[in-house]
């Protein structure tokens, strides 16, 4: 039983390891979004971390259309890199869990 919980604890700090390193490797996964008609880009890392954007410049002479565009493709930006994010997160703690029996964290 202790040899078990001392695997257990082994196991548990080697998936925090992985886990720290996958965040880290999250830094350098970009995420690019573009507009609907390809006049705003935005490129962020699966870690949230806005590296560019380029605007067209037609955009520039309409602040409030600007705004808009800059919301709306941020928000869709933001989204798939929470979603990469998560998704990469989670395969690397369910692939470090022990198995317990009835307690299925991860379905």
């Amino acid at each position: 039983m202790f040899g078990d919980m001392m695997g257990m604890m082994g196991k548990l700090k080697e998936t925090q390891q992985k886990v720290e390193e996958t965040k880290k490797r999250l830094h350098t996964v970009m995420i690019d979004e573009n507009s609907s008609d390809q006049l705003l880009k935005v490129t962020l890392t699966a870690q949230r971390e806005i590296k560019s954007i380029t605007i067209d410049e037609s955009l520039l002479k309409d602040k409030e259309q600007l705004e808009d565009y800059l919301i709306v493709t941020l928000n869709k930006a933001i989204l798939r890199a929470t979603e990469v994010n998560e998704t990469e997160l989670a395969a690397v703690a369910k692939e470090g869990m022990p198995n317990i029996p009835g307690l299925d964290l991860f379905k």
